[in-house]
């Protein structure tokens, strides 16, 4: 791969106040930009000032959806270094993401040297309040102009730069969850565990009914039998009953998410038992009904840990401890922002500074 061009912007942004940043609506002066074209492979890998970008109306992405992405983290320690949470995991995924959309791979590390080096040029926009963080989307799109049902010949892989306050209003305090009994996010052999923009848009009327019930997200249920549990919205889901954890096991249509898998992980080291199977909604009432339903919380790049304190299933409403923290959620969540942060020891080697 050759090296990396960059292009620095002349007209620089105004930074926000970081007591007022929304999720996602506030981008950093500069992006990073590869083609890919089948005769040449990736190519061209640049840093330009941000910028809209100009597509042929016939480009399949429009037409046929062919386009995947990524959501991590930077931080600033408190000697203003920057940290990122386990980014080869994400890079990982999204080769795996490409695979299943027909989209060629990237250079794994290629792809890391050049995030590394957009943050390093923009590392005045990451924020230090506590909360916040630069919030990091890679994505890769089809551009070739073609009104064909096929792989294309031609992408973009572009990375964007979004500093961030707290993806729920909510924060770290319980959000309200509806389980979703009509509509249907995946199904095993779809495209449920790549993280494609279909599943999401495919997301948006189920969400927008729950919240004009009041309702922060959706639970999904599975696409054939309407019964077990597969994930809340944009984060993967976690039930502490009598004791032991308990999240849906991975089947080919539940995102593989890496909060998760960082949450297995630190479970098992903590000795807390963590069990990775199918959990039917029918056994998380009767878990409610009987009281050994004692914490439940959701996992995601965004809002890193999510506690539920209430479930809304048909008619039945689940309050879950008293809608307050549990003890488990909030240690887990002090300890994984406290990782990524650089607060506390890593002992896993997650953490890696962008030099």
């Amino acid at each position: 791969m050759t090296e990396i061009k960059i292009q620095l912007s002349t007209n620089k942004k105004t930074k926000p106040e970081q007591e007022q940043l929304p999720f996602g609506r506030i981008f950093t002066d500069h992006m990073f930009i590869m083609d890919y074209s089948s005769a040449q492979g990736w190519h061209d890998p640049r840093i330009v000032p941000y910028q809209p970008i100009t597509l042929d109306p016939a480009a399949i992405i429009f037409h046929y959806g062919q386009t995947v992405f990524e959501g991590l983290k930077a931080y600033l320690n408190d000697k203003g270094e920057v940290l990122l949470f386990r980014p080869l995991e994400n890079m990982k995924r999204l080769n795996r993401s490409n695979h299943r959309l027909c989209i060629p791979e990237i250079d794994e590390k290629f792809a890391l040297k050049a995030l590394k080096k957009l943050i390093s040029i923009d590392k005045d926009w990451i924020p230090n309040k506590e909360g916040t963080s630069l919030y990091i989307r890679p994505f890769i799109f089809a551009t070739e102009p073609y009104l064909g049902v096929a792989p294309s010949t031609n992408y973009q892989f572009i990375i964007i730069l979004s500093p961030v306050g707290a993806y729920y209003k909510e924060g770290i305090n319980p959000v309200r969850i509806a389980v979703e009994s009509e509509y249907v996010r995946a199904v095993k052999g779809g495209t449920g565990n790549a993280k494609t923009a279909g599943n999401y848009a495919g997301s948006l009327k189920a969400q927008e009914v729950a919240e004009a019930e009041g309702y922060s997200q959706v639970l999904w249920l599975d696409g054939k039998e309407n019964k077990y549990i597969e994930e809340v919205g944009s984060m993967n889901v976690f039930f502490k009953i009598d004791g032991k954890v308990i999240t849906p096991e991975l089947n080919g249509s539940i995102l593989e998410g890496i909060t998760r898998k960082s949450v297995i992980e630190l479970l098992n080291h903590w000795d807390i038992p963590v069990i990775e199977r199918r959990i039917s909604i029918e056994e998380l009432y009767h878990a409610h009904q009987t009281g050994t339903l004692e914490e439940a919380f959701g996992t995601g790049t965004a809002a890193v840990i999510s506690p539920i304190g209430e479930l809304a299933w048909k008619e039945h409403h689940m309050e879950i401890n008293n809608s307050e923290t549990g003890p488990l959620a909030k240690n887990i969540y002090d300890t994984m922002t406290g990782i990524q942060t650089g607060k506390k020891e890593d002992l896993f080697g997650w953490r890696i500074k962008v030099e």
